[in-house]
This record gives C-alpha cells, sequence and structure tokens, in this order.
C-alpha cells in the first residue's frame, strides 16, 4: 500500500524537524515544498508531501497515517 500525507508547519526549525523525523521513519519526499503566507496569523507557513509503502497492510480510511 502506498501513503500519503502533507507535512506543514511554521517556516522555523519545528518544521525541518517534522520532516527530518518523518523521513527517518521510511517516508519520501514527494514533490517540491510549499511556502505561503498565513493571513490570519501574519507568519509563513512550509508545507511538503511525503509517500511511503507499507507491505502487509490494508488501507483503511479510519488509520492514523502518522503512525504507519
Amino acid at each position: 500500500m502506498k501513503l500519503y500525507r502533507f507535512l506543514s508547519g511554521p517556516d522555523d526549525s519545528s518544521f525541518c524537524h517534522k520532516v527530518t523525523a518523518a523521513l527517518n521513519r521510511g517516508w519520501h519526499l514527494h514533490g517540491s515544498p510549499t511556502y505561503a503566507f498565513d493571513a490570519e496569523t501574519k507568519t509563513m507557513r512550509c508545507g511538503q508531501a511525503v509517500v511511503k509503502e507499507v507491505d502487509g497492510v490494508d488501507y483503511e480510511p479510519g488509520m492514523k497515517l502518522s503512525e504507519q
């Protein structure tokens, strides 16, 4: 099964740590990162899609993808 997640967060080191943690759990970058201004909080936000192949597990809509 192929899993997809979109990670997002503030433009600071916490976002880099979130992506690094996902990579170290076997996720792979998918596409280019995004960068946008959040008008409500007046801050910049980052985003990055990641994917992962998982064998022996069937997809269920209720599954917590971050635990895979």
